[in-house]
């Protein structure tokens, strides 16, 4: 069997339109993945797609909205039109408010838990089965430091969401590993990210870095991107069912 190399890997990335996403995006790239961007703003997805790769030899760019699990199916078979397979999986989408407890509406709360925890669960379901039909895949959760301590400045729901995809991975996990498919969840802390700042104030931001944080600093993004980009290669054969912790020492176990 011929030994598989990075360079010739397809990555499919979703939530990929900024942030967070977009970072993994372009790590995934300069690895050497074929990169499909997808994003419920399809504009968006384009816009990185460009940014990452001008001359779009190597990058696709696609609307996915987590939300149907149809999307996953089509966005799957597109991408394997276009590069002959996928290989990997990164569930990035998420929708993070900071509402407080107990003002979370139920409408506001489906939505997020739907967003966030069903969006991740259609993913590993829908590309997990492929990939085990194929011997092999590699799938990454975005999970966060709010689904291990209950969150320092996001809402419950999110909280709730994020470890509820700490189990998932575990369990797709336990079902894929004879299948050569590997799941494994990241599990960020507060990164240093335009969205972040957009969504903390700033006084609250300080409060968090100085106060909660025992480095007093905010996470990289390209670090995290870096790190899913390890875990989504060939080499990281032997990592199922983790989670890997990027949170500044807030949380240890």
């Amino acid at each position: 069997m011929t030994e598989k190399t990075q360079t010739d890997q397809v990555a499919l990335v979703t939530g990929a339109a900024q942030g967070l996403g977009k970072a993994i995006a372009k790590s995934l790239f300069n690895a050497g993945f074929a990169v499909v961007v997808t994003d419920a703003n399809e504009g968006g997805a384009q816009e990185t797609a460009l940014e990452i790769d001008a001359s779009q030899e190597r990058v696709l760019a696609l609307k996915l909205d987590v939300l149907l699990k149809s999307d996953f199916s089509e966005a799957l078979e597109t991408a394997v039109v276009r590069f002959g397979k996928v290989d990997a999986l990164v569930n990035n989408a998420a929708m993070t408010p900071t509402t407080p407890v107990m003002e979370i509406t139920p409408e506001e709360f489906d939505k997020v838990v739907s967003v966030n925890m069903r969006g991740t669960f259609f993913g590993c379901q829908v590309f997990g089965q492929y990939f085990a039909d194929k011997g092999y895949g590699r799938i990454v959760n975005l999970a966060s430091l709010a689904g291990q301590n209950g969150g320092t400045a996001s809402g419950a729901h999110y909280a709730s969401s994020k470890g509820a995809i700490l189990t998932m991975t575990k369990i797709f996990a336990r079902q894929l590993a004879e299948s050569g498919v590997t799941v494994n969840a990241v599990a960020p802390g507060p990164i240093d990210l335009p969205s972040v700042r957009a969504l903390v104030p700033p006084e609250r931001l300080e409060q968090i870095i100085n106060e909660m944080i025992p480095v007093k600093a905010l996470g990289n993004a390209e670090f995290v991107a870096d790190m899913v980009t390890k875990l989504a290669s060939p080499e990281a054969s032997f990592v199922t069912g983790a989670a890997w912790d990027v949170n500044g020492g807030i949380f240890m176990r």
